[in-house]
């Protein structure tokens, strides 16, 4: 199989798990041609992401001359076909004129990669997320380009289905890709029922190999504080302006516990005061973005990853603290319950409770050693058996393939 994978940003620190989808299926023979609209060249510090980066077609890079051009091309060359994608990028653009230009530049995107794809004979394309790059991807089909398929992740895509019109993107998909059943059934919500057999889950994964025998434990209560991960977008989904208050209340109940934030983004500076207003500057440490080795490093350092989101798809962190041997406190919501089992591997939360995040905490730090570490081997074992993600392109590239061959 010849596809094409496109999506707006590529590569960047925060969808890795996506290079690992490409590199899987290209392990199995898939050839894999990457186009993505832009990249921050400037933000990448993992090689692995800047040796994607080479691989990766930039749309935009191509400039606006070459994007009109190959527009008008296929406006000579196909009319009729023209007509129905711009009926339908002004449809997906909604009332506003600024949804209507912005669906007027995804046309003149999905003109170009229409003209590429067929130079590079490929059979299919696959986009991820359900926002501009399905829409382009479903522009393609309309100009006579191959059929598509696209992963939904969550959960900017459930926020406004409407305004991203999923429902006609689920229609004019050959497959559509949840990343959980959580996710699937959000689809369902919107999809028409006639498209519900053409929903299927694939879960992101993760690479075994990279993830030997859990490294030991450090020192933990009573010998040393416990140790909490936090690794994440600074962003308002992800709920990290509750940990500072979470800590501060585990701390008069007589926890010792030290955080560590991983990560990077817009809400640092009120992380950062929030720290500060609750008194724990001496227990917290901002790293900022570390690479893949950096992360594993902070997780082995930890005793239990803590994620406090608000919304969620199925996330990544989760997994790799999990194979890494981690117990994992979490939120109850989205697909955090198909990967953490309360008692078992974890805690489960309710979100936005402050009170239960800080009992989270506690709980953990009254956790024996040795009952952290059967947590922590039991998630392992069940994130190695459900999210390999070699099991799971293979997985992605059979449902591809069967729809290439219908």
């Amino acid at each position: 199989m010849r596809i094409g994978y496109l999506l707006n940003t590529y590569p960047q620190p925060s969808v890795t798990f996506i290079r690992r989808e490409v590199q899987a299926l290209e392990r199995r023979g898939v050839e894999v041609h990457r186009f993505a609209m832009r990249s921050d060249r400037a933000g990448l510090v993992d090689p692995a992401d800047i040796a994607e980066y080479g691989r990766t077609e930039l749309v935009l890079a191509a400039g606006g001359r070459r994007l009109l051009a190959d527009t008008l091309r296929l406006l000579l060359r196909r009319p009729a076909a023209f007509r129905g994608a711009l009926a339908s990028a002004w449809r997906m653009g909604g009332l506003s004129a600024r949804g209507r230009l912005r669906h007027l530049i995804y046309l003149a995107e999905a003109a170009h990669v229409t003209r590429r794809a067929d130079e590079l004979g490929l059979e299919h394309l696959h986009a991820h997320f359900g926002t501009n790059p399905a829409a382009v991807v479903a522009l393609i089909r309309r100009l006579g380009g191959p059929g598509y398929s696209f992963t939904v992740h969550g959960p900017e895509e459930f926020d406004s289905p409407q305004a991203l019109s999923l429902a006609e993107k689920v229609g004019g998909a050959d497959l559509t890709v949840a990343i959980s059943s959580h996710g699937r059934s959000q689809l369902m919500r919107w999809a028409a029922y006639r498209d519900w057999p053409r929903i299927a889950v694939v879960h992101c994964g993760i690479e075994p190999a990279r993830f030997p025998e859990p490294a030991p434990m450090p020192p933990g209560p009573p010998d040393g504080p416990l140790r909490l991960v936090c690794i994440g977008r600074f962003v308002e989904q992800k709920g990290q302006l509750l940990l500072p208050e979470a800590m501060a209340i585990a701390r008069r109940r007589g926890v010792d516990v030290h955080l560590t934030l991983v990560g990077d983004g817009a809400m640092r500076t009120e992380i950062e005061a929030a720290i500060a207003a609750h008194g724990v500057g001496d227990a917290v440490s901002l790293t900022g973005w570390l690479d893949e080795a950096g992360v594993r490093r902070a997780l082995s350092e930890s005793h239990a990853l803590v994620l406090p989101s608000f919304a969620e798809g199925l996330p990544m962190v989760v997994m790799e603290a999990m194979a890494g041997g981690r117990a994992v406190i979490a939120t109850h919501i989205a697909g955090n319950p198909e990967l953490v089992v309360p008692g078992q591997t974890g805690w489960l939360v309710p979100a936005g409770d402050v009170e239960a995040l800080a009992e989270g905490i506690r709980l953990a730090a009254s956790t024996p050693a040795e009952t952290l570490v059967q947590m922590g081997l039991a998630g392992r074992a069940r994130v190695l058996q459900r999210h390999d993600i070699d099991r799971e392109a293979a997985r992605l590239a059979r449902l591809i393939e069967e729809t290439i061959r219908r």
